[in-house]
């Protein structure tokens, strides 16, 4: 995995801007910490930032294609193609002779031989450029699912881009301005692919290419799911999921840097770890580690809410046990979540203010201790999106809310995001003007219009057709972005098994009785991998992320937005009801400070390190 940046100007010579290009690069180190390269002709610079995980000697980027002495294509590179030993093989049988032996080359030869449908043969997790000086022309190009990450920013004779904001905000010619529907796509739940929150950024949609020319930004999509008939039984698509999932992780368990998995002992993460302990142990390798997050004095006072019935630790722990892997809690403490130098990291990783509190500082802080061991980890995000596992996809009354199931669940009202962290903290005039709930609704209606249906759906069935679309093609790409920045900050790569495209297309259209045939949530991953766990982690009920239940840690958060409130020259402060906001701040005046808290302090710390200009 790496950083990737560039620069396509059609008026002006860029061999000469070592200095932009190396200061858009540098803002990519964390997620390339093993090598830095640069490429520039007259109207192209492209920048690199490597880490090693395949062909550790062969693989540095900027990479090129040349013949008799011509360049015929450069590529600035992230990301893993799963499958780059099958299409390498196809490519030397067509002629190609390779100099390395990574997926990099591959990808290169294979835009050579196929051209722009060469993305159609891609598996994996990717966002790249591909720079044809032939035809004076840029590809961009980004996986699927989104697992990876790719902005842009056109100018009047060319493009910008890079793996994160940050190397777009580093041109010397880009402000951060955020304006009022940049701001509403900000503090809802709506993730509106495309959007980028800062003005004239945008993101490039998952599964789609961009073709920057002469003529302009062309963007296409090469893929998306599609509604199909299911028609095989139940036995045989519990056999098809297993089947898929064994050579999923077989693909994502090849690196020639040490692995692990990210074990919570939840069944997700329990799944893919017991497949890869199953297939290290037949190649002779072993034992797969494993890593797990722990508060400490959390499993002594822990009380189940809505969300949370029962602590990690002692699964996480079984499920080390019944496969032999070497296994390490990190546990944190309050003082680390509030530390203002962690909280100032996750912000410098994400370049917008994050929506789970405490939740994303322990996972900056988990990856971080990860790091010191391990430089690819296999996570089993995205299950819940794939075969309904949250809770929201079974009761009734949400499911026939016509908005985002997870507001309409509940789930964002923990959290920064949520109507009840804005209400009575933000300035009234402000919300009228973003009307937060207006926008979601556009972007819901938005979202609708995009699912794929079949005539011979049944209305259960179109209804948990359109509830999964929007998990896959919205939700799960708040979750991926927040793993993505978290892990390359501090240079880890994250596989995600679950977002393998073949199996997400399988799933969409398995009928919803299948997927709930045994009355519960993830019925298929269950009866596809209850052979490789115990009962009590096969049958255990859905846990999301854990988050500390420390009231020290609310009470850190108070005092903290009582200084920013005391602070007259706070930037937050033109967008707060500072009357309201005291209020929340007295003592007892709230019985959960935290998503108000986070909400405003997030905002505070974004507004100051990014000198961002609010256009509202």
């Amino acid at each position: 995995m790496c950083g990737i940046s560039g620069w396509i100007s059609y008026e002006r010579d860029l061999s000469t801007e070592v200095g932009t290009l190396r200061a858009m690069t540098g803002t990519m180190a964390p997620r390339g910490p093993d090598g830095a390269g640069m490429w520039l002709d007259t109207h192209a610079a492209l920048g690199h930032r490597r880490l090693a995980v395949i062909d550790i000697a062969g693989g540095r980027q900027p990479m090129t294609v040349e013949h008799d002495g011509r360049t015929l294509l450069v590529t600035t590179y992230s990301g893993e193609v799963y499958n780059y030993r099958e299409l390498r093989a196809e490519l030397e049988s067509l002629g190609h002779a390779f100099r390395t032996s990574g997926d990099t080359e591959v990808v290169l030869r294979a835009y050579l031989q196929w051209g722009e449908d060469f993305t159609r043969r891609l598996n994996g997790m990717y966002a790249f450029a591909l720079w044809d000086p032939r035809e004076q022309e840029l590809l961009l190009v980004r996986d699927r699912m989104g697992i990876k990450p790719l902005y842009y920013w056109p100018t009047p004779d060319g493009v910008l881009f890079g793996s994160e904001p940050k190397a777009i905000l580093a041109h010397p010619s880009v402000s951060a301005v955020v304006d009022a529907e940049g701001l509403a796509e900000l503090i809802s739940f709506a993730k509106t692919p495309g959007h980028a929150v800062y003005q004239g950024m945008y993101e490039l949609r998952p599964g789609h290419t961009a073709r920057v020319s002469r003529r302009g930004i062309a963007v296409r999509r090469y893929w998306a799911l599609e509604a199909r008939e299911h028609t095989d039984d139940l036995g045989t698509t519990i056999e098809r999921v297993r089947e898929l999932l064994d050579d999923i992780v077989a693909r994502q368990l090849i690196a020639d840097v040490p692995l692990c998995t990210l074990l919570s002992g939840g069944l997700d993460s329990s799944a893919v770890t017991a497949l890869a302990a199953r297939l290290l142990g037949s190649r002779g390798g072993g034992p797969l580690r494993s890593f797990a997050v722990d508060f400490a004095g959390h499993a002594e006072n822990f009380h189940a809410d809505g969300l949370r019935g029962t602590p990690d630790g002692p699964y996480a722990r079984a499920m080390a046990a019944h496969v032999g892997a070497d296994h390490q809690e990190i546990m944190l403490d309050t003082a680390d979540l509030t530390d203002p130098g962690h909280q100032a990291a996750v912000l410098a990783a994400h370049d917008l203010p994050t929506r789970f509190g405490d939740g994303d500082t322990s996972l900056h802080l988990l990856f971080q201790a990860i790091r010191e061991h391990s430089t690819v980890a296999l996570s089993g995000e995205a299950a819940d999106e794939v075969f309904g596992g949250y809770r929201w996809f079974h009761d009734p009354a949400t499911v026939a809310a016509d908005t985002f199931p997870w507001i309409a669940g509940g789930v964002a009202s923990g959290f920064s995001g949520s109507r009840g962290a804005r209400d009575g903290l933000l300035d009234a005039g402000l919300c009228e003007k973003l009307d937060v709930a207006g926008y979601q609704d556009r972007r819901y209606r938005e979202a609708l219009a995009e699912v794929p249906r079949l005539d011979s759906d049944t209305a259960l069935e179109r209804r948990m057709r359109e509830i999964g679309h929007l998990h896959l093609t919205r939700f799960v790409q708040i979750l991926l972005d927040r793993k993505d920045r978290a892990s390359m900050a501090v240079g880890l790569e994250v596989r995600v098994p679950f977002c393998d495209h073949r199996l997400v297309e399988y799933v969409f259209n398995t009928p919803w009785a299948m997927k709930t045939f045994d009355g519960r949530e993830k019925s298929l991953l269950r009866a596809a991998t209850r052979d490789t766990l115990p009962d009590a982690i096969a049958d255990r009920v859905k846990s999301p992320y854990p988050s500390t239940q420390d009231p020290r840690y609310g009470e850190a958060l108070r005092d903290r937005l009582r200084e920013v409130l005391s602070d007259a020259n706070a930037p937050v402060r033109p967008l707060l009801d500072t009357a309201g906001a005291a209020r929340a701040a007295a003592d007892g005046a709230m019985t959960d400070i935290r998503p108000g808290a986070e909400l405003v302090l997030g905002l505070d710390a974004w507004l100051r390190r990014y000198e961002v200009t609010t256009a509202i």
